[in-house]
C-alpha cells in the first residue's frame, strides 16, 4: 500500500506540473493526492467498498485543499484538481467502453454503473468539502 502511495504522489505531482500549478504548491499537492489515495486504498482493501473509499478519499482531499488554499492564499482548485486525479475511475471507464465495443452489455452495465457511482461520490465529496468551508467562513 505504501508503494501505491508513492506512485500516487508522483502522479499527482506530474498532473500539477501539467496544470501549471505554482511551483511552491506542487509538492504539497502531491502529499494531498497521496493521502487521499491511502484513505481510498485502506477502505477499499478493508471493507471492499470502492464507492465509500472514493467518497472518503475525495472528501479528505477536498478539506485539505480548502485548508491549503487559505494557508497559502491560492485558489483551492490548484490543490484539488491534481489531488483527486489518483481517485478518478479511469479503469472503470475503460472497461465499460471495452465491454460495449465487445457487445458484452451486461458486463458493461455492471462496470458502468459502479463507475458512475464512484464518479458521483467524488463529485459529491468535493461539493461537500467546499460547502463546509464556505459555511465556516461566514
Amino acid at each position: 500500500m505504501m508503494l501505491e502511495a508513492v506512485y500516487s504522489y508522483f502522479a499527482t505531482i506530474f498532473f500539477a506540473y501539467i496544470f501549471n500549478a505554482p511551483k511552491k504548491s506542487v509538492f504539497i499537492t502531491g502529499m494531498n493526492g497521496s493521502i487521499g489515495w491511502l484513505i481510498y486504498s485502506y477502505l477499499n482493501y478493508t471493507y471492499q467498498a470502492e464507492v465509500l473509499g472514493s467518497f472518503t478519499g475525495a472528501l479528505v482531499v477536498g478539506i485539505i485543499s480548502e485548508y491549503l488554499a487559505r494557508h497559502f492564499k491560492m485558489p483551492a482548485t490548484i490543490f484539488l484538481t491534481s489531488g483527486i486525479i489518483p481517485l478518478v475511475p479511469g479503469t472503470g471507464l475503460y472497461y465499460t467502453m471495452l465491454y460495449l465495443v465487445q457487445k458484452q452489455y451486461s458486463s458493461a452495465m455492471q462496470v458502468g454503473v459502479e463507475t458512475i457511482f464512484i464518479a458521483g461520490s467524488i463529485a459529491a465529496a468535493v461539493a461537500i468539502s467546499a460547502s463546509l468551508f464556505k459555511k465556516r467562513n461566514k
